[in-house]
């Protein structure tokens, strides 16, 4: 697979307000990609595309966009589309949680909740996975989580979208192995971001250490350049130790553990 140009790419970056997003733009625009910022906050996402390009002299657009309305995603490609503006590679960042027993989540807010962990990613893959493949280059980004590995009591809903982002990152990047696409479900740990505070409670992180978004970001750059990208990453050693352990263990104490973990 061809190095990494970075100074050919132009990458849609959604949830790009804050956190992982804000670090994903940063480091790209470092590296002289153009941006395509996507998030609901116009101010913010306005006020990080004008300190990128001045600070790096790329092109960053800033687009408000609320990915939980359904069509948001084709609806975000055709204004793309409309004002020329060719998407190179994707970065599916946007998600969120809500942490509480599940009988517990307002259903407006679980209906959000998987409209943008899943509905908005799988859309906005669908349309530009194929222009991606059809120029047999660029890259595709989802950000699962360690949730993904295991079920997770009080934040139910999200441990099984990040389950469904990883398992459908790992059949794209099957199904296009040897297209030029590289393809990743990137899978980190707690991390310090603005996630517990729109969770709800800072006991969403299980009790684990967090990890800063530079560091996440940084594994997942360093991953995605390798000659042969993995289809997953695990981010972080005690991570991907804990990650594996409930392969080894019954799905029950595997459930009931992560209650007890969980606070649940």
């Amino acid at each position: 697979m061809k190095a990494l140009k970075y100074t050919t790419e132009t990458v849609l970056i959604t949830g790009a307000s804050s956190g992982l997003g804000v670090e994903f733009a940063r480091r790209l625009a470092a590296r002289g990609a153009n941006l395509v910022l996507v998030a609901r906050r116009e101010g913010r996402l306005q006020a990080l595309a004008e300190l990128l390009e001045a600070s790096y002299g790329i092109k960053a657009i800033a687009l408000a966009k609320d990915l939980a309305v359904p069509g948001a995603g084709t609806e975000l490609q055709a204004e793309l589309d409309a004002r020329d503006i060719t998407v190179t590679s994707l970065i599916n960042n946007a998600g969120f949680a809500n942490y509480t027993r599940f009988t517990e989540v307002e259903p407006r807010n679980l209906h959000n909740e998987i409209a943008v962990n899943i509905d908005a990613l799988v859309e906005l893959t669908r349309a530009y996975l194929p222009r991606f493949l059809e120029r047999a280059s660029g890259f595709l980004v989802n950000v699962s989580s360690i949730a993904a590995m295991q079920p997770s009591p009080g934040m139910a809903a999200y441990g099984a979208s990040k389950a469904f982002v990883l398992n459908f990152t790992e059949a794209l990047w099957a199904e296009n192995r040897h297209c030029g696409v590289r393809i990743l479900a990137l899978c980190p740990g707690p991390t310090d971001t603005e996630f517990f505070h729109v969770a709800g409670s800072e006991k969403a992180d299980g009790g684990m250490k967090r990890m800063e978004p530079e560091a996440v970001v940084t594994d997942c750059l360093k991953t995605l350049e390798k000659k042969s990208p993995p289809p997953s990453r695990v981010v972080g050693t005690s991570n991907g130790v804990l990650s594996s352990l409930p392969g080894f263990l019954p799905r029950r104490v595997v459930a009931n553990a992560m209650r007890l973990k969980m606070d649940m």
